[in-house]
């Protein structure tokens, strides 16, 4: 495994940045929000064939860095401040009470139904 020695966000997201600006995907419909939530479902139906057909550990996280590299890409393409909103979330799911739903742990907003 090749070690890059850049463990922080920005030096995650400069990476990113410079693979958009390679393949200017800026200007080549590579940012379009619409085409990126399409290669992110993508993704994840390439997680679940992973994970159900009993994927390597390695396979796994190859197809969970695609994910991620994408979800960078959408904070760039959408002029996003990504992680601000994560320690924004993180702080609001910290407060939050979790249930047992159907035999799992679920950490969500709970509303009563009525």
């Amino acid at each position: 495994m090749e070690e890059h020695g850049h463990d922080s966000w920005d030096a995650m997201m400069a990476a990113v940045q410079s693979f958009h600006d390679k393949h200017d995907f800026r200007n080549t419909g590579g940012e379009d929000l619409t085409y990126r939530v399409a290669l992110m479902a993508e993704e994840l139906g390439e997680i679940s064939s992973c994970v159900t057909k009993g994927g390597s550990h390695a396979a796994l996280a190859e197809e969970l860095a695609d994910l991620l590299i994408l979800v960078m890409g959408t904070d760039i393409a959408a002029n996003l401040d990504l992680k601000q909103a994560f320690w924004h979330k993180m702080d609001a799911l910290m407060q939050r009470e979790s249930r047992m739903v159907d035999g799992r742990i679920r950490v969500s907003e709970f509303h009563d139904v009525e």
